[in-house]
């Protein structure tokens, strides 16, 4: 039985879905039509080899890369963790060593993805969506629940007019009510991120329309 067939039972045995490609070439064709999590990679591949399929993948994605090889000699493991390889198994192996390495970088990937935080930066203002909490400069400005929604919403908008309508619709969720309660809630918003409230540079009036968050003042989007 070949290698990449074994490893893909062991994957199977553990739960783990997994594609099999013999070459550099359809692998490097594959991973452009699906997403995937890891690469578990042998160098010794027709065509191109793991190095140069490893070389074009980190141009393009920091996906886990565990490297399967014969080649023990400390050039060759030097030089696949050196272009980006995370991991490197010599050849023989026990699968199931291998199997509970590719779930530990499996693990940190993910632990590694929830800890970023999904922030919208404005000014010296970080809105973390995750964390449902504005701050200026580490320091948190207290906002009610509505007050987040609307703020959130007009910056996931950005650059684009909203009215009360839609405003309220989205926020309060509801077509029909006090649709004044908006303009409410802007000026308490303001009061708390404007330098001038009376002259914003955040939140822009758009009379006879709504409102429209200024894109020139988001400086980051994670």
């Amino acid at each position: 039985m070949e290698i990449g067939e074994l490893i893909g039972l062991y994957l199977k045995k553990d739960g783990i879905d997994f594609t099999l490609c013999e070459t550099g070439e359809s692998g490097l064709e594959e991973f452009g039509r699906k997403k995937y999590e890891l690469i578990v990679l042998d160098i010794n591949l027709p065509g191109i080899d793991g190095f140069e399929f490893l070389q074009s993948i980190r141009k393009k994605s920091s996906i886990p890369v565990v490297i399967v090889s014969a080649r023990e000699t400390d050039e060759d493991i030097v030089l696949g963790l050196g272009i980006g390889a995370d991991d490197f198994v010599t050849k023989p192996f026990s699968p199931k060593v291998l199997i509970a390495r590719v779930r530990a970088h499996l693990r940190r990937a993910f632990d590694s993805r929830a800890s970023i935080k999904k922030l919208i930066r404005f000014g010296s203002f970080a809105l973390d969506e995750e964390g449902y909490r504005l701050e200026k400069e580490g320091e948190r400005i207290p906002l009610p629940p509505r007050e987040f929604e609307v703020l959130r919403y007009l910056l996931r908008n950005a650059g684009a007019a909203r009215t009360l309508e839609q405003i309220y619709d989205f926020v309060w969720g509801n077509k029909y009510g006090d649709i004044a309660t908006v303009a409410v809630h802007i000026q308490r918003i303001r009061k708390k991120i404007e330098k001038d409230p009376a002259n914003p540079y955040f939140i822009e009036t758009i009379h006879g329309l709504g409102y429209k968050f200024n894109p020139e003042a988001i400086t980051e989007k994670m």
